[in-house]
């Protein structure tokens, strides 16, 4: 497809005459582009279920890890992501961003046919696992520009909410394609009970876990054909004036993806145990954070050409406390979905799938529990709740207020997370943890289904609180800090299940929704808020 150089959306006779046309081609590339990233970004939720079914040699401690580094690097690389538009055009971006994900796909599919396979090497495909999850900022911020302001809330909905779904697609998808031979090669042979949505897979069966790379290509492939094909760059000075060759404009990403995977790999060096990392204290984690955030907007600022410009607009949003405010309410939501997304399979299987048991007078978690319920038949109704009530979080907020709203939503997460706390701890004593499943994914789906509400409403505030100028920004920013929950909410659950107390987890989460239901109400509701009920 040519370069755009001329584009006015808002223009009534051009939008219906050929401006409706081109956009709804671009969104609807983006929308499975999108979807195959939030896939490849959480798949390892799913596959260390599987790899622990199959006797793969790891601690749960270390395969919670796994989905933790995916979620932590594809949250720093939604930074730079936020800028590729600008810079080398949508139709370069998405293409190139797209066809990158198959680097770890393939990757996963090769090492999981051996159980042989070192951690380290799950590792790294997680760490490479992250440029799906870079991919959020930079497709929103394409599509955003090729819509009028009237239709902008749906487009992005769309994108936003179906890109989302590529969690759910991913949870129902890969336990299917890992019960035949799609791609051939040599099947193994399950230690436990596994299941899918339809049912369970005794032990003894056999199953192709490689699928779950390897499948991925099936979409992958083509997507990256049509986003080359069929998406195009605005070339205009609103949008991307100076991109230049296509070579060119891909060069640019990758450079500013090192930058992001730099500050990324530092980070995790600090806090994974070793051997592969400095194994830092747990508390540790909260500085690092705050580390990657500040290394990389610094670098980034260091760049020299074109991005300057654009970052010093940017910054303006530092200025304003309310930046920094959203970014923990955000976090409250997204940031939850996102990690209970990432953990909430391997969470079930570990809590649910042994027997916690009294073995010369010590408790043991290692004995597989026949009667336990499998967690690839029930992971993907947590995220396919959370994403399909997301837009009528928004309706809801634009009728209430988006404050009132994320208040209502802060008050049933709370609930919930202790409610869930309880039923962890009562499961992971007993012999028959099974008999709490029931009530602990109920309140589950409803801790699910807050965090899709509240991301609609923290998206109406953030479009009330912030200037025109500074609303875009805004979102991209808060999106990449809550975006870190993919890396917080495994890691802790990891720590947690080491120590045996999981439910120690979700009281630390209830505390956090505590402390968003304040600053909720102190600016945006109480007596003294600054702007009322945004």
């Amino acid at each position: 497809m040519s370069d755009i150089k001329e584009w006015n959306p808002e223009d009534p006779q051009f939008w219906e005459s050929k401006g409706k046309k081109i956009a709804n081609r671009n969104l609807w590339i983006s929308i499975p582009s999108l979807l195959s990233g939030f896939a490849v970004w959480l798949y390892w939720g799913i596959i260390t279920v599987q790899m622990l079914n199959l006797g793969f040699p790891f601690e749960k401690a270390e395969l919670f890890t796994l989905a933790a580094i995916a979620g932590l690097t594809g949250a720093t690389l939604r930074i730079p992501s936020s800028f590729f538009i600008r810079i080398a055009g949508g139709r370069n971006t998405i293409f190139f961003t797209t066809a990158l994900l198959m680097i770890p796909a393939v990757g996963a599919g090769f090492a999981l046919q051996d159980k042989d396979t070192p951690l380290w090497v799950f590792q790294m495909l997680a760490f490479l696992s992250g440029f799906g999850g870079g991919n959020f900022a930079s497709s929103m911020s394409n599509i955003s520009f090729f819509f009028p302001k009237r239709m902008q809330g749906l487009a992005l909905g769309l994108n936003a909410g179906l890109g989302n779904a590529g969690v759910t697609t991913m949870q129902i998808l890969i336990p299917l394609v890992m019960t035949f031979g799609i791609f051939g090669g040599e099947p193994m042979i399950l230690q436990n009970t596994s299941g899918t949505l339809i049912g369970k897979i005794p032990a003894g069966s056999e199953t192709y876990i490689f699928n779950a790379g390897f499948v991925w290509l099936l979409l992958l492939i083509p997507l990256a054909f049509a986003g080359w094909f069929g998406m195009n760059n605005i070339r205009t000075d609103e949008v991307s004036p100076h991109i230049g060759s296509p070579l060119g404009a891909m060069s640019k990403i990758a450079g500013m993806l090192i930058i992001g995977f730099i500050t990324a790999a530092i980070g995790l060096y600090i806090i994974l145990p070793a051997p592969t990392g400095l194994g830092a204290p747990g508390w540790a984690k909260w500085p690092v954070i705050a580390g990657i955030l500040f290394g990389t907007v610094m670098l980034m600022k260091m760049i020299p050409g074109d991005i300057k410009p654009n970052l010093k607009r940017q910054f303006k949003i530092f200025g304003n406390k309310h930046t920094w405010v959203m970014s923990i309410i955000y976090t409250m939501t997204f940031g939850s979905f996102i990690g209970y997304s990432a953990g909430f399979a391997l969470a079930i299987k570990v809590v649910f799938g042994y027997q916690h048991v009294m073995v010369d007078g010590l408790m043991t978690h290692d004995l597989a529990n026949p009667n336990g319920p499998s967690a690839l038949m029930y992971a993907w109704m947590g995220p396919f709740i959370g994403a399909l009530i997301r837009p009528i979080g928004g309706w809801i907020a634009d009728k209430m207020g988006g404050a009132k709203v994320t208040q209502y939503v802060s008050i049933v997460m709370i609930g919930s997370a202790l409610g869930v706390a309880y039923y962890l701890q009562q499961a992971y004593q007993s012999a028959t943890p099974e008999e709490f499943f029931v009530p602990f994914l109920m309140l589950f789906l409803v801790l699910f289904a807050a965090t899709g509400i509240g991301n609609g409403s923290t998206f109406r505030t953030i479009a009330m609180v912030f200037p025109k100028e500074q609303a875009g920004p805004a979102l991209g920013w808060t999106s990449a800090v809550a975006a870190y929950g993919a890396f917080i909410i495994p890691k802790v659950f990891g720590e947690q299940i080491k120590l045996a107390t999981p439910e120690v987890a979700l009281y630390g989460f209830a505390v956090f929704y505590t402390i968003c239901l304040i600053l909720n109400w102190w600016y945006y509701l109480g007596p003294k808020a600054e702007i009322k009920n945004p």
